[in-house]
């Protein structure tokens, strides 16, 4: 049974990198298949990886492609600005070691 939940969750994983790279190819389908990518993580209970959170706003779920949002860094904080919903999304910035 374990090994099961396993198995979903790579096989998740890899069609949630391939949905964002397609939507980085055809950003008119972007929000369409964050959604998806969103409702299969779900689904399986898989975290997103940090690098695929930051690619679409937490609020309105559009894929961020070079026009649409906008980027500030402010008080160890990077702030994602979208266009879409005009609403705020902030993440902490990593350490270097």
């Amino acid at each position: 049974m374990r090994s099961n939940k396993n198995e979903l969750k790579k096989i998740a994983e890899k069609r949630i990198k391939e949905l964002f790279s397609q939507a980085k190819d055809n950003p008119k389908m972007g929000n369409r298949y964050v959604q998806l990518a969103r409702k299969l993580a779900m689904k399986v209970n898989y975290k997103m990886p940090s690098n695929l959170r930051r690619r679409f706003c937490k609020h309105c779920y559009s894929y961020f492609n070079g026009d649409n949002y906008r980027v500030r860094t402010r008080e160890k904080m990077l702030v994602y600005f979208c266009h879409s919903c005009n609403r705020y999304s902030r993440f902490g910035l990593k350490k270097k070691a």
